[in-house]
């Protein structure tokens, strides 16, 4: 069986890390294209290089541009890939441009998609990442589920042939990486003291790019870090909004640092006392590793997290941001088992797609 499997951004690397491996392990061969979508060395070479990614056959080297752009160019440069190389199947993750530029390429060529982290939903619907993984979801031929609310998410849309629970692949490597995670070298790189500091990042567009939202957020931030120290590795496209949007005033107080490497991020995660993000991997993670985390959106596609009482939607609401954070809250533990699997999930997808190959 020949798989293509189609990345392009940091949450996708680092799920291509635990089904990559896995695939090898069961012998599919794999095809890997990298469309670029994250094209800054610090936030895509460097999780190939620290998670030991194989190299991609192919670069598109596409970059930044509007989401038409991004997803137009993908389709195309991506369509010729599929029909040089006629793969049995498309591999995707997530919600990303990427994710749909090939699952409708591979749709429209005939070519069997399977979508790993399938099932999510969240509001608002017009959301970039939303439309996304709807149309991804309903053009696969198989839906790789990461919680059971997102089998039943699919069930609400009529979507049931395909469909399986295997947990979340993020999980897996989580599992993998923690006991290799240095934190007290991060933290003294850093001159940070552990669970003494709020580990925050922020990169949706609808945060970026709507300046009250980013100005509001920022500000908030300003507030807290003088009272806890705030880390804030910024992404490039919150770097523009900041320059673009006259923001430099409201971020000299924060500690500022570059992009970092998956093993970096997650000792920083491991070492702090809270989160504030926007990140839907990182709301997560900070599950993983025991750490609250509050989620500046109106909505969250983890909403079970919130149920739980381990995550807070705060959106981009200064006082309820601020509040929030200073706060000591209610002691509580994690399980991860009982909502992202146990830990198998990127050996349980290469089983299914090695069981499925006859069909194909």
């Amino acid at each position: 069986m020949r798989v293509c499997t189609v990345v392009g951004a940091r949450p996708q690397f680092i799920k291509e890390a635990v089904v990559g491996e896995a695939l090898k392990k069961y012998k599919i061969e794999e095809l890997l294209v990298n469309t670029g979508q994250h094209y800054d060395s610090n936030m895509a070479d460097v999780f190939f290089d620290c998670l030991s990614i194989k190299i991609p056959d192919y670069n598109l080297g596409i970059g930044s541009g509007s989401h038409s752009f991004q997803t137009g160019t993908a389709m195309i440069r991506l369509e010729e890939i599929l029909i040089k190389e006629t793969p049995d199947m498309v591999l995707v993750y997530g919600d990303t441009n990427a994710t749909l530029a090939a699952a409708l390429a591979a749709a429209k060529l005939k070519i069997p998609v399977a979508h790993v982290e399938a099932g999510l939903r969240q509001h608002p619907k017009d959301m970039p990442e939303e439309i996304n993984r709807v149309v991804t979801d309903h053009v696969s031929s198989l839906l790789f589920c990461p919680t059971k609310k997102a089998v039943e998410n699919l069930a609400g849309e009529g979507i049931s042939k395909g469909v399986h629970f295997v947990g979340d692949v993020m999980y897996d490597l989580f599992l993998k990486m923690k006991a290799r995670l240095d934190v007290p070298t991060i933290l003294k790189r850093l001159g940070l003291e552990e669970k003494r500091f709020i580990l925050a990042t922020v990169h949706r567009d609808f945060n970026t790019d709507n300046p009250n939202r980013l100005k509001t957020i920022l500000s908030a931030l300003d507030e807290i870090t003088q009272e806890i120290p705030v880390i804030l590795p910024l992404h490039p496209r919150t770097r523009k909004a900041i320059s673009k949007n006259g923001c430099e005033e409201l971020v000299k107080r924060l500690q500022i640092v570059e992009p970092l490497a998956y093993h970096e991020m997650m000792a920083l995660l491991v070492g702090s006392k809270k989160v504030i993000t926007d990140s839907g991997g990182l709301q997560k993670e900070a599950y993983f590793a025991g750490v609250p985390a509050l989620v500046m959106m109106p909505d969250t596609a983890w909403i079970e997290l919130v149920e739980a009482g381990w995550n807070v939607l705060v959106d981009a609401g200064k006082g309820t941001i601020v509040k929030e954070a200073l706060s000591e809250g209610k002691e509580s533990k994690s399980n991860a088992e009982l909502i992202y699997g146990d830990g198998q999930a990127g050996q349980k997808i290469a089983d299914i797609l090695t069981r499925q190959a006859w069909r194909i």
